[in-house]
């Protein structure tokens, strides 16, 4: 019985989310956005030396020039002479659209969890980027800081990674 009701609950929620996300306002259509990435980075720490990975972002537009974004993929920082460290990066954005809905800047926070058994280190994390986006070509340029994860300063151990990255990605309507 409460496995029904809680069936039941879900798909009325479903209903209604699905309602609302379609309704108009003043005559804009909000719609999602669905985007697959390739990003390249230059790691500004020690002991990394490149990091390579991709990612799928759902982007959710509430207006011509606002959009909440969520973004998830897999990150490959590699090491020099060591096991590379894989993360899974999971992130909440905000994207702003300037200059003819073409240019944006856009914040992200999130999470990065470690793939690699040997470094195990889980990390909040923080983006900002900006870029330029058609129907369906995406071209970043993001600052991206994941807090925990371990770095070299000074030939000391210590935490605090700090990434720029170029993301191409292609985008579609849902």
């Amino acid at each position: 019985m409460l496995y029904s009701m809680k069936r039941l609950f879900l798909i009325g929620f479903l209903i209604f989310a699905t309602n609302v996300f379609a309704q108009t306002h003043d005559g804009y259509k909000r719609n999602f956005k669905y985007g697959i990435g390739i990003n390249a980075g230059f790691p500004l720490n020690d002991p990394y030396t490149f990091n390579l990975g991709g990612d799928a972002r759902v982007q959710y537009n509430i207006s011509e020039t606002y959009s909440i974004c969520l973004t998830a993929g897999y990150q490959n920082l590699f090491v020099d002479n060591e096991k590379n460290l894989g993360y899974i990066p999971v992130k909440v954005g905000y994207k702003t659209f300037l200059f003819s809905n073409e240019f944006y800047v856009m914040g992200e926070i999130g999470g990065a969890f470690s793939a690699t058994k040997a470094y195990n280190a889980n990390s909040m994390l923080f983006s900002p980027s900006i870029g330029y986006a058609t129907k369906k070509v995406d071209l970043s340029l993001r600052y991206e800081f994941v807090k925990n994860f371990p770095i070299i300063k000074d030939n000391i151990a210590d935490t605090g990674l700090a990434q720029l990255y170029l993301r191409l990605a292609y985008g579609f309507d849902l």
